[in-house]
Order: structure tokens, then sequence, then C-alpha cells
């Protein structure tokens, strides 16, 4: 962690790349760009390129535009040391100028082994086939070994049999490293079989972070007492001495400030309250992403600007003497390389609530990779925990393809062998009691959440004060006004869609009013029997259940929901009703999604 410009950093990062993929992968540029934004400084990564010629089959023709394969980090102003790989000694040279340029001037900093590789990328891949003249020279050249051991002899600093005894003994030490990796997966096999968690992984202790307890404290509760909310509120009427606040964002000040003494929290209130509660409890928080620090829809506002002079001002920093810290950042226009960097650093951080936040949940797909490589497999591939939160906006208000739709169905393909938390509460405090589950609950899981966009703002959509400091976070959300007994329909949804529902109900004429129940499924996964229970207990035999969502029948939570609820519902059959099947997540036209939408109603009411 970066704690301030004249700080020293405690890790020295070392990337290893071929030079295939640093010309070539985008996320490369991506974290170059970080060596020196606030939140992401990390002192300066030290990139060493394996620099063989050819990526996979590719030669160097193909794979870039630039004669060097390190020629994206110029745009960055990072030194670049090409080295011949032939030459150790010149190699450990150039490292070495490297290592002092980077503790010198805390920036990126490039050595290009400029080398070549003997064998092909597999046992059964013959290079030449491909770079048939490069392999002409390659199969003529003598090893790195040979050459550098005849000129230590020649040199007098190597005798010819000290040169095969430190043969025999490298490969000797490689014998040995493989019987006991051979050895150590054979003992994982049996541990594992005889129902133990060993804390080691082929010999290697697991670090602090992966530990099953890191992390853990005793005595927590999701709900938080009243002296805490109010403390939470008054911080924002407290700014500093001299600091001009910007004159349209006083009532916001004094609205947080009265909501915490009278209640009608919205959601941007709500976090600040799980925000406050876990730093006032000694809980780290990170949070980033694209304009978070406002939050794209102007929502959050953590951090508040000089109206006269630009200094910053962000009120949970001063919420005590005693309290943990707390880091929000702007983040660079990128999703792969931060979210990337968030989900390592939430790794590394079991103590802390670490949050990355898409400036709409559809710009998810550019960091998909990440969501497949690590946050949903991690854990089943090498026992990685993490606890990262991704925050999420979906919803369907009719602003296009490309600015509704988080991808649910993605998310929820992904989940398995209760490897996800996933999420779309609706209302505040519901969501303040996730947001304290995530940064206490034991073994860690990642928790996405998919979070409103008009509902930010809805007027029904807030929470009495004692919603906060009584209860726990509610997977499901019974109907307020229509008890299961009394119910013949219930439509079950999740997120936008239930405002909706309840003002389309509002204006039936009874008795359908008052048999037609509205259910919230706030938890999309894990999907658990007491859940499913919750829903049915108590109703009518002869009770229809509908499954009610905004997307397409093809996208949303429909297709998991058709797979996972029917066994959960004791022989009860499940309906949908949801936008027809499409390519698209949405319609580019405003006045099309008003028609679908009233259509979408009028079936779930059947109209």
């Amino acid at each position: 962690m970066n704690l301030g410009p004249d700080a020293a950093f405690a890790v020295v990062p070392v990337l290893i790349h071929g030079d295939a993929a640093f010309a070539g992968q985008g996320v490369i540029m991506e974290t170059l760009n970080l060596h020196n934004l606030r939140g992401y400084r990390t002192g300066g990564t030290i990139h060493i390129i394996v620099n063989n010629q050819v990526g996979f089959t590719v030669g160097t023709v193909d794979s870039r535009s630039t004669p060097y394969a390190t020629d994206v980090a110029k745009g960055y102003g990072c030194p670049i040391f090409h080295v011949n790989g032939d030459d150790p000694e010149a190699c450990i040279r150039a490292t070495l100028l490297a290592a002092a340029f980077r503790d010198e001037f805390q920036m990126d900093v490039v050595v290009d082994l400029v080398s070549y590789r003997r064998r092909g990328h597999n046992e059964g891949d013959d290079p030449s086939k491909t770079q048939p003249v490069m392999y002409s020279y390659i199969d003529k050249k003598r090893s790195v070994r040979k050459l550098y051991t005849e000129a230590l002899i020649s040199r007098g600093d190597l005798t010819l049999e000290d040169a095969e005894q430190s043969l025999r003994h490298f490969q000797s030490e490689l014998e040995r490293a493989f019987a006991e990796t051979r050895q150590g997966i054979k003992d994982q096999v049996a541990a594992k079989q005889s129902g133990q968690a060993p804390e080691t992984a082929h010999g290697l202790e697991l670090p602090a972070s992966q530990r099953e307890d890191a992390g853990v404290l005793m005595g927590w509760k999701t709900s938080i007492s009243p002296a805490v909310v109010e403390r939470v509120g008054q911080v924002f009427v407290n700014p500093p001495a001299g600091f001009t606040v910007h004159p349209k964002l006083k009532s916001l000040l004094t609205k947080r400030a009265q909501m915490a003494k009278e209640g009608g929290i919205d959601w941007g209130m709500a976090e600040m309250l799980a925000f406050g509660s876990l730093l006032l409890e000694d809980i780290p928080v990170r949070l980033t992403g694209q304009d978070s620090r406002r939050g794209t829809f102007a929502h959050r506002h953590v951090t508040f600007h000089d109206k006269v002079n630009g200094a910053e001002w962000t009120p949970l920093w001063f919420l005590s003497d005693h309290q943990a810290k707390v880091f929000i950042y702007d983040s660079a226009l990128s999703e792969y390389a931060i979210a990337a960097f968030e989900y390592g650093y939430s790794v590394e951080r079991p103590d802390a609530l670490v949050l990355w936040e898409a400036q709409f949940g559809d710009f998810f797909n550019g960091a998909q990779t990440v969501a497949d490589e690590f946050v949903s497999s991690a854990e089943q591939k090498w026992g990685q925990h993490s606890s990262v939160v991704y925050l999420l906006p979906h919803g369907y208000e009719g602003q296009g393809p490309d600015h509704s739709s988080a991808r649910i169905e993605r998310w929820l393909a992904l989940s398995a062998e209760d490897n996800l938390r996933v999420a779309q509460p609706t209302e505040p405090a519901n969501y303040c009691h996730l947001l304290r589950l995530q940064a206490y609950a034991r073994p860690r899981k990642p928790l996405i959440v998919f979070t409103p966009k008009s509902g930010l703002r809805r007027k029904e959509a807030v929470s009495a004060i004692a919603d906060f400091t009584t209860g726990t976070f509610q997977p499901v959300l019974a109907d307020r006004l229509v008890p299961n007994a009394a119910a013949r329909r219930v439509l079950i949804c999740s997120g936008r869609i239930y405002w909706d529902l309840l003002a389309r109900r509002d204006k039936l004429d009874q008795p359908a009013r008052g048999s037609t129940a509205v259910v919230r499924l706030e938890q999309l996964y894990p999907l658990t029997q007491a859940m499913a229970d919750s829903i049915t207990q108590g109703l009518a035999p002869d009770a229809e259940l509908v499954w009610v969502q905004d997307e397409p029948v093809n996208q949303g939570a429909w297709s998991f929901l058709l797979r996972k609820a029917p066994p959960l519902l004791g022989g009860r059959t499940l309906g949908v009703v949801a936008r027809p099947e499409a390519a698209s997540p949405a319609t580019g036209s405003h006045s099309q999604h008003a028609v679908e939408q009233e259509a979408l109603l009028d079936q779930a009411f059947r109209a």
C-alpha cells in the first residue's frame, strides 16, 4: 500500500513476460498506465521480457507493428534495457541497473532479454515448420551454458571438473525437486481423502492471507447502533475550517445528517453507514472505480472538492481518532487491469472490505477474463480466497443495450460449488447489511452486487433507522401487504422491476390487488432450500408462482432458476414473464422500451 508520496514501498514487483504477450496483450498497456496513479502506485514494477522471437508459432512480423516488443512502454517514459540473452553477466548488469533506476525514480522499468527458443512450444511442436530460416541458425548455435562455461574456464574462474560437478549437482537438484513435488501431490490427495485440510500445498506454506482463519473477528453482527448511525451522519456537516463546500452539495450534507436522525435513508447514505460503521470497528475500506468518488449517477459523493481551491475532503476519514483507514479512488478508464488489481488486493487483505465499481455493469465485459480465470474459479483451482466486491449497476430504464445489463446470466453461469455470492438488493438497509456481512463472513467469497440506477433516488426505496439497527441481510423479502395465505399468484422478482410491479398492482381492482403477492429475491446465489421455503410457506396448493424479469428470456436469472429452482419448490411449477428472446441485452429505442415494459407488466398481471 502506498501511504504517501515519500513513503517507502515494502515490496518490489517483478513481472515476467513473453515478447509476444508484452506487445499483444492490452492489459500490459493498462498496467503500465497505473504505475504513477494514486491508489495503484507500486513504487515501480520491474518487467522482464523473455524474448524468444516466437509467440507459439507466430513470428515477430505477424505479432506486432513495431521493431521491438517493448515499444509499447515508450509512451510512459519507462527506460528499456535490451540485453543479449547469450551473455548471463550482461543480463545481470542490466537487471541491477533496472533495479537501481526503479529504486531511485519509483517508475516501471523494462529489461528485454533478447534470446531465442531452442525447442518448440511443447513436446509435439517443431518450430522449424513455421520458422525454418531462424531455426536453421538456432540449430547451429551452442547453448548458453556451454558458451558461458567456456568463457569462465578461459578466464580461469572455473575448471572443467568444477563445471561438470556443478552440472551434476544441478541435475540432481532437479530430480530431487521433481520427486518431492510428486510426493507432495500424493500426500495432498491422501489428506483430502481422509477429510483433512492441510495448510500446505506441495510442501509450500500458505501465505498468512490465505489461512482459513485469516481476518476472522468474533462477536460481529451486521446491525449497527443508533449512536453509530448518528455519528456517521454528523461527520458530513463538519467540514474542515476554511473548506468551501460546493453550493449544489450543501443540501446533500445536511440531508445526510437529517436522515441519520429521522430516517428515510437512501442508497448513498446506506453505503456511508456500511463503510463508516466498519471503519469504526477497525475494518479498512477500499473502493475504486470510474467516477466512484462521486458515483456515476451522482449518488455517492464520498469525497468533496473545495469550490475555491479544489482541495479534497473525505468525511469518512474523520469519524474517530482510532478508526481504520479508508481509501476511495477514481480509477483509470479500465476494467481489465483495475478489476484484476482489486481482486489481487483483496486476496492479500483479508481484514479489509475491498470494492470495485463499474461505471455501468455492462462495462465489466472488458474484464471478463478476470471473472473466468480468477474470481469464479481461483478457490477451486488454487485454494485462493478473495472477498472482493464488484458493484455492477444494472437496470432497464430505456438507456439502450450498453447501459442496461450487467449480464446476470453470465455470473450465474459461473456460480457453482459455493464459489460466489450474487445479490441484487432493492432496499438501502439490506444493502448495508450485505456489505457488512461481506466484511466479516468466513470463508471468504467474492460478492457480485447488481446495484440500482433509478432506484438510487426512488422515494419508495428508503429505509428506516430501525432497519439498520436491527436484523441482518435478508436473501428473500416477502410482500408486506399481501401475506402468503391470501395470495393466489406470487410474482417473484429481483431488482428494479419490483417497483414497477408494485405501482401496477396499486392500479388493480380488488380482489386481484389483494391476491397477488410480489416477493423479492435479493440473493440469487447461493439459492438455498430455506430461501425457497420462505417463498412457498403458507401458500395454497394451487397458488401460482411466476418469475418476472426485465431482461429477455434468454438472459437475466431465468435460465439459472429454471435449472435450480424446481428441486427446491416441492413440486410446484415456476412460470416466467420476460421480454422475448433477443441477441441484444436491450432495445436502443426509448419508446420501444416503454412499449416492451408495458407489455411485460400486462403479462405479469394477466391484463
